[in-house]
């Protein structure tokens, strides 16, 4: 049995088929990275590339990117065309950095969580050797080596 692309989905059959709940595919519209449209009888129908659409978009928020930064990329890709294998390249690049910084911050952050939050609070045994005079304070507030790339 061949599928005829060009009937629409219903919502109901985007959200089975994309393995996400139809709140999801509603809160995805609403944030403008999906499009539908209302039938004749009101119901909301999309195009089949919907569901490629939403897989990059859920592989995407599975990394740790928020919605706004997949909806700007989005954006930049041509509209009304299903989604492309260079497409995807171009995606997945601009992401990889972004991607990199945190696995870089995730490492440090793992490394130093048993021995100092990196404060600067001098409350711990080690802060003084780590941070002599407060010297972090000049720099911010907060966990300032855990924001850093290198430590003082």
């Amino acid at each position: 049995m061949k599928i005829d692309i060009t009937i629409p989905l219903s919502v109901g059959e985007v959200a089975r088929r994309s393995g996400v709940t139809i709140a999801t595919v509603h809160h995805y519209e609403a944030k403008g990275l999906i499009q539908g449209w209302r039938s004749d009888g009101n119901q909301r129908r999309y195009h089949r590339e919907v569901l490629r659409k939403i897989a990059v978009i859920k592989i995407a928020q599975r990394a740790g990117i928020p919605l706004a930064t997949i909806k700007e990329a989005l954006d930049e890709l041509p509209s009304g065309k299903p989604l492309q294998a260079k497409d995807w390249t171009l995606l997945s690049t601009r992401w990889r950095d972004m991607l990199n910084d945190r696995i870089r911050s995730l490492t440090q952050l793992r490394d130093e969580l048993d021995g100092c939050i990196g404060c600067g609070c001098l409350s711990m045994t080690n802060c003084p050797l780590r941070n002599p005079g407060d010297q972090l304070s000049l720099v911010g507030d907060g966990a300032v080596l855990l924001k850093q790339k290198s430590t003082i």
